[in-house]
């Protein structure tokens, strides 16, 4: 991996995912009570030993950048050449913000082409999967390809989610079907299954950047590399599929777009079951983070009624179960449920204070808020919609916005998340 630059795409705007990117970029949202979903990506590569890394940012990356400069930055060797950086929009070949993900590695080409590494591996930062990257580039030499997408499988039922890929026997890559809502395509790696592309890439630098260039120039793309740069330099350049090899070491492969509430909500909800699906705990490949130093959770009180009590959850450093039950629940880092309060399958972000006698189910909790005693939520999906948002599903939203939840201290914006 010396000879490679990894671009970690993280400007999105995750309109999908509001409220909750409001006031934060999506990576920067905190999955598993200890992490940010960037965490994920981000220790995919340190894990690969992929330690060149520019991380391109956009929309309301104000604690994304902090999270990258004090949990990530002295992760790597600067003496060595080693750096992840962080890349906002300069407009230094554009007048434009980043239009979409080839335009920001685009307006990014000179600082690639300075670093003159021989591949470039473009990452998302907002997907939950882990992987060994320099797996991908063992393909990427041996099948003597000029860029390759890393596939994954996926049922034909579901295909209007993914870009589809067709491929040969020999796993070259022959045709593209950008989200269909149907298709009769099916994979070479397993015949009743289709082949779906991860947003992973594996570019030869010298194959990268004059594509980038001619299609900056063209009025007519949306400068997207699954729908634009992809399907033009099929005939020219050999793409090739790396099927994907799942590092999390269980039956199914696990690869999660964690970009719409109810996607999130579920693959958090996995993280507390008896046996995840989605392993936190696997030595053989650690997820890192940036962890604020708290005192160690502790559980309060033992009356009939006024247990302090967690079953079935994730309760992280500083967090104070004061007579309060929680089962089903992800609870971040210096979280406070006081007494005769129950609260179930639910995920509370950090700096949360939830008062005595509340009754709180199929919720998230943004950080910073005051939960009022005897407050109601999760039970009457019309009368929560007044206050908060509340999806299709019916996972309620609550953010520090309504008046009704201000702080009873004031909240310092300028710590970090």
């Amino acid at each position: 991996m010396k000879d490679t630059l990894g671009v970690l795409l993280a400007g999105g705007a995750g309109e999908r995912l509001y409220p909750l990117t409001r006031d934060r970029a999506k990576p920067a949202v905190t999955f598993g009570g200890n992490y940010r979903i960037i965490d994920i990506t981000l220790s995919n590569c340190i894990n690969s030993d992929l330690r060149k890394v520019y991380i391109l940012t956009q929309y309301k990356a104000l604690s994304l950048n902090r999270h990258i400069r004090e949990g990530w930055s002295s992760i790597v060797a600067s003496e060595l050449g080693e750096f992840i950086e962080i890349m906002p929009p300069m407009k230094r070949v554009s007048d434009n913000w980043y239009l979409g993900t080839a335009d920001a590695v685009y307006q990014n080409i000179y600082s690639i082409g300075s670093e003159q590494s021989k591949h470039v591996l473009i990452l998302s930062g907002d997907h939950i999967y882990k992987m060994n990257y320099q797996l991908m580039l063992d393909h990427h030499n041996f099948a003597g390809a000029d860029v390759t997408l890393a596939t994954i499988l996926v049922s034909p039922d579901e295909c209007d989610r993914f870009g589809v890929v067709d491929i040969d026997r020999n796993g070259r890559i022959t045709g593209f079907e950008e989200k269909p809502k149907a298709t009769t395509l099916r994979s070479p790696y397993n015949p009743e299954m289709v082949s779906g592309s991860m947003g992973v890439y594996i570019f030869n630098t010298d194959v990268l950047l004059p594509v980038l260039l001619k299609d900056a120039e063209d009025p007519n793309s949306s400068h997207d590399f699954g729908k634009d740069i992809l399907p033009k330099i099929l005939e020219q350049y050999k793409l090739y599929s790396y099927n994907f090899i799942d590092e999390n070491m269980k039956e199914a492969q696990y690869w999660r777009d964690v970009g719409t509430i109810e996607a999130y909500y579920e693959a958090n909800m996995d993280l507390v079951s008896v046996s995840p699906v989605f392993n936190l705990y696997d030595k053989h490949w650690p997820i890192r983070t940036h962890q604020r130093q708290y005192p160690p959770a502790k559980f309060v009180f033992g009356e009939p009624g006024r247990t302090g009590m967690a079953i079935d959850s994730i309760v992280c450093p500083g967090s104070i179960l004061s007579g309060g039950y929680v089962r089903n629940c992800v609870l971040s880092s210096d979280v406070r449920v006081n007494s005769y309060t129950q609260v179930d399958n639910s995920i509370i972000f950090s700096h949360v204070n939830i008062g005595r006698h509340c009754r709180i189910r199929k919720a998230i909790i943004d950080r910073d808020v005051h939960i009022p005693e005897g407050t109601v939520i999760g039970f009457d999906p019309v009368e929560d919609a007044k206050n908060y948002v509340v999806t299709e599903t019916g996972i309620t939203v609550v953010t520090r916005d309504y008046s009704l939840f201000e702080s009873p201290v004031a909240v310092d914006y300028f710590t970090s998340e």
